[in-house]
């Protein structure tokens, strides 16, 4: 249940954008990512069986429970299961609040997993189907993470980028030093003859 107002107007229009970036085959392949690396039930292990529309992909994902479970089997013992928060209320307003506090838990272990956090999304995007397109970056990225610590398949996702670092002597220093750049200019040989700036000042006997 959402208790947010129907957006309407000009935020109505950005939403419909947002949603346009969603891809179904994308979110295809990040469920069947979960399921080969956490093993979950609830995502079907056949590819073809998957339903990816919008709805279904927020239905599936949207209570936390399978990130968690995810999350689980890539930093074991990170999620304590005994925790009121993976408990099931009776209060309808306190089971809200628990899955997003589920969702708010795999943000920061994704993070701590080592995602950028640029690559993470707030609880709202999920939870009340604000950006599922930045969730599905999210799974990649996380993915891809995992796949460089040789967890999951074999090339599955793409390569981690890594970053390229150059450490320089200090002759090389020293020498770039001397070197004027061309953006720099020069000043060699200039002078102010001729420069007649503003009007002359006219004196008068």
């Amino acid at each position: 249940m959402s208790y947010r107002a129907t957006k309407s107007g000009f935020a109505a229009e950005a939403q419909r954008k947002t949603d346009a970036k969603y891809d179904e085959e994308e979110a295809r392949k990040c469920l069947q990512w979960i399921q080969i690396v956490s093993g979950v039930d609830d995502i079907p292990s056949n590819p073809a069986a998957i339903k990816t529309d919008r709805i279904s992909f927020w239905d599936l994902l949207k209570d936390g429970m399978i990130l968690c479970k995810l999350v689980d089997k890539l930093i074991p013992g990170k999620i304590n299961w005994n925790d009121k928060t993976f408990q099931v209320p009776k209060i309808e307003g306190m089971r809200v609040m628990r899955e997003r506090e589920r969702i708010s838990l795999f943000s920061k272990a994704v993070q701590e997993y080592g995602v950028d956090e640029t690559y993470t999304f707030p609880t709202e995007s999920l939870h009340e189907k604000g950006d599922l397109a930045q969730v599905l970056t999210c799974i990649r990225g996380l993915g891809v993470e995992a796949q460089s610590k040789g967890v999951g398949p074999h090339d599955y996702w793409p390569k981690k980028t890594e970053r390229q670092s150059r450490s320089w002597t200090d002759e090389q220093l020293k020498a770039g030093q001397n070197v004027v750049s061309l953006q720099m200019g020069t000043n060699k040989g200039a002078s102010q003859a001729g420069m007649n700036m503003g009007k002359q000042r006219m004196i008068i006997d």
